[in-house]
């Protein structure tokens, strides 16, 4: 069986789709690794893999790998990717259904040929992965030299959001230098994203990302999800809910927060290429583990 795949981008944030019962091997971290490495793979942020659903609500169960071969909980790009591609190759003739994630179910509602609106579930400012946090997810942590103020947000993932003062600041700092002591600090169990954020005008913000188990990149759903809230929460008083323009390296996304916390993502998502593997690439992999 040669191995077909096609790649999905979403803001800059490119993945890998792949369908498990065309898969001719067991998807290891060490072959995730090979198929998104640079030059000598695919080269890609990620890999989603799509089963069919183990629940008869949904469409299709999605697992997410990052590049360095770890599984993800959530992705908002990778999510809206698979979303569409499932609706393009035929799983699904519907505007509106469910997939199953390790963060759990999200439902996404089909908004145009490529974009689509995603109820991500309830976000949250206490976690298991920030175990020694308060309720409201506030922290400080060091990195190059530097305390920096932050609010733990769940969304299905960790994500660590830093307010700066402005956009020429944000702009300024060096993610591959601040981000791995970061993603790495003791306060998170099981790492953490990171995004850091600026306010561009009254509901709306400027963030840059750096991801767990990828480095800075252009885009990340999750990662403007978790700003969105932490900068609806930086507010001295008022509404903690709303809709949040969160401009990224890669483009615009639509974070709506409820009074609940409940989150609506809107973004877009297109396909880049599909094709095959190669006999011979096929045969490394095999040789993987």
């Amino acid at each position: 069986m040669t191995m077909r795949f096609e790649k999905w981008q979403a803001l800059g944030n490119d993945y890998l789709i792949l369908e498990a019962g065309q898969l001719p091997f067991e998807l290891t971290p060490g072959r995730v690794r090979r198929l998104c490495e640079a030059h000598f793979g695919l080269f890609a942020d990620g890999v989603l893999l799509l089963s069919p659903p183990a629940e008869a609500q949904d469409v299709a169960d999605l697992r997410i790998f990052n590049p360095d071969g770890s599984e993800a909980e959530l992705s908002g790009n990778g999510a809206r990717e698979a979303i569409l591609y499932l609706r393009r190759r035929g799983w699904t003739d519907s505007d509106e259904f469910s997939i199953a994630t390790a963060a759990g179910r999200i439902r996404p509602q089909i908004t145009g040929s490529d974009t689509c609106r995603v109820d991500m579930g309830h976000a949250s400012l206490s976690s298991r992965d920030y175990p020694g946090g308060p309720p409201d997810g506030l922290g400080t942590v060091a990195s190059a030299g530097r305390d920096w103020r932050f609010r733990h947000v769940s969304i299905g993932n960790p994500q660590c959001a830093i307010g700066v003062a402005s956009i020429a600041e944000l702009d300024a700092l060096e993610l591959p230098v601040l981000g791995p002591a970061i993603e790495a600090a003791a306060l998170f169990p099981n790492r953490t994203n990171v995004s850091w954020y600026a306010a561009l005008e009254p509901g709306a913000i400027r963030a840059r990302i750096f991801e767990r188990g990828v480095g800075e990149t252009l885009s990340s759903g999750t990662g403007a999800t978790g700003a969105a809230v932490a900068h609806l929460h930086d507010q001295a008083a008022g509404e903690r809910s709303g809709s949040v323009s969160v401009t990224l390296d890669g483009g615009e996304l639509e974070v709506e927060v409820a009074e609940d916390l409940r989150v609506h993502l809107t973004g877009w998502a297109r396909p880049v290429f599909a094709g095959e593997i190669s006999a011979d690439f096929e045969k490394e992999l095999n040789e993987t583990e």
